[in-house]
């Protein structure tokens, strides 16, 4: 039986009310554990070719990118001025809850005009949590291009019959042979290309050294150890984790490096090749050649897997990666000038804002609930395709990844609504896209500060993304 999609499944359970929904869904293009089935088919797929670099001396090509997201943004499709009161008489009371602590912030814009339609303290920086990761994914993909993938690869070491593993900060390298979360760099197939070029030459004994020099700064993130996020490493596979979990918390490994070169020299020697004493680090000689590569997701998948789990990993390396673009150290503090550095160059205004890591987790994050409409509503404009991911990666309510199981069911919102969470101990946000009953899409952002509680927080803001999504310019 085909797996069922969900704009497959929107459009089957759709009443009157969901008709634009699954409309919305079906643009964004179709879903698989937040990846779009063509990235997942063709990009980077588990075939003899996908995912690794086979000797054709080019970069794999990546699959096309989802069709332009959201029809109404470019001005086809009904659009009614309206007056914003109705929506400001909606959300006033909702904002008002107790559950959302004492400090609140609201941004509503519509995203193909930029007008705005409601807010409350928007410019007011506040910790934003994981919806950090709609800037972070923004400034990757503006410095790095939807199409970039991140290679691993194997070169020749400093002497005969040595060899270095470098990473290249790809975080979804895997080292099993089918990666449970989605399409990636394989160690599997890097080893199989690896062991081909070695036994060409005549060599089938090697000693292995790995090279996970291009991260640089602390390896632990500033939280500490943290069930959370894994080591920083430039070269690790399957972020860390003991098991098959491809999301949430579980404790990592504390060597990551060491423990994928481990993995490789394994993989190598059930291919023939003998491999003497363990792995050691050491840096790869200046300007060798790749013996094999292989090759990450595009960005575009990567941010969409991101956002739509919130994955903290995903998160800290395409900061880095944004980093290494701009020719800074790939380190926390280099991450965070690269990434203001090319979201200023996209015309936003930075004004208090600090981009402290790339996932959210760090409390020194500050983000305003206007920059991060204005961040959707850039990812929106027809001109600006390379950033479409920062949508289509948005969790769909009631459908997948973390609103799974928030405006789902019988919720007004269910499938209409796409958003990014965010939830830190007394601290709960919310921001996203949805078509309003009119046809315009909007553009929200919600954030709160020292709230009792996290399931009253996230009730009371799914609320107030309810009423965004239901309410008529003219609030009928």
């Amino acid at each position: 039986m085909p797996t069922l999609r969900t704009w497959q499944v929107v459009a089957g359970s759709a009443v009157a009310g969901l008709a634009l929904a699954a409309s919305v869904v079906v643009a964004a293009g179709p879903w698989d554990s937040g990846q779009r089935t063509a990235e997942r088919e063709r990009a980077a797929s588990r075939s003899h070719r996908g995912g690794a670099d086979h000797g054709e001396g080019r970069v794999p090509q990546a699959a096309p990118s989802a069709p332009g997201v959201l029809a109404a943004v470019s001005g086809a499709g009904p659009r009614q001025a309206g007056a914003p009161t109705a929506l400001a008489d909606a959300l006033r009371p909702l904002l008002a809850d107790p559950a959302l602590g004492d400090v609140r912030a609201a941004s509503v814009v519509d995203a193909a005009t930029g007008a705005v339609l409601y807010e409350e303290k928007p410019r007011e920086p506040m910790t934003p949590a994981s919806t950090v990761k709609i800037a972070t994914a923004a400034a990757a993909l503006a410095a790095l291009g939807p199409e970039h993938r991140i290679a691993t690869t194997v070169v020749p070491g400093a002497g005969a019959g040595r060899i270095v593993l470098v990473g290249g900060g790809d975080p979804s390298l895997s080292a099993k042979k089918k990666n449970p979360a989605g399409p990636g760099g394989s160690l599997v197939v890097l080893a199989a290309d690896t062991a081909q070029a070695l036994k060409a030459t005549g060599t089938e004994t090697v000693t292995l050294a790995y090279d996970d020099s291009l991260w640089t700064g602390p390896a632990r993130h500033p939280i500490g150890r943290n069930p959370n996020i894994a080591p920083m490493s430039a070269l690790m596979a399957d972020e860390g984790r003991p098991d098959d979990s491809t999301s949430g918390p579980v404790d990592r490994t504390d060597t990551p490096a060491q423990d994928a070169a481990a993995a490789f020299a394994a993989l190598l020697r059930e291919r023939g090749i003998t491999v003497t004493g363990a792995p050691a680090r050491a840096k790869a000689p200046a300007g060798a050649q790749a013996l094999a590569t292989t090759w990450s997701t595009p960005v575009a998948g990567l941010v969409e897997r991101m956002l739509t789990t919130s994955d903290n990993d995903i998160a800290e390396a395409l900061a880095r990666q944004t980093a290494v673009a701009a020719g800074k150290p790939a380190d926390f503090e280099g991450g965070e000038k690269a990434v203001a550095e090319k979201l200023a160059s996209l015309g936003l205004d930075l004004t208090g804002t600090r981009f402290a890591d790339g996932s959210g987790l760090n409390r020194a994050d500050k983000v305003s609930s206007g920059l991060l409409t204005a961040l959707l509503a850039k990812a929106a404009e027809p001109g600006r395709p390379e950033l479409r991911p920062v949508l289509t990666g948005l969790p769909v309510a009631g459908f997948n990844g973390t609103l799974r199981a928030r405006n789902a069911g019988s919720s007004p919102a269910a499938g209409l609504l796409r958003a990014k969470t965010g939830t830190l101990s007394g601290v709960n946000s919310l921001a996203g896209t949805v078509v309003d009953p009119s046809g315009r899409l909007l553009a929200f952002a919600f954030l709160t500060a020292n709230t009792p509680g996290p399931e009253g927080a996230e009730k009371a803001l799914d609320k107030l993304a309810a009423a965004v999504a239901t309410t008529s310019p003219g609030g009928s």
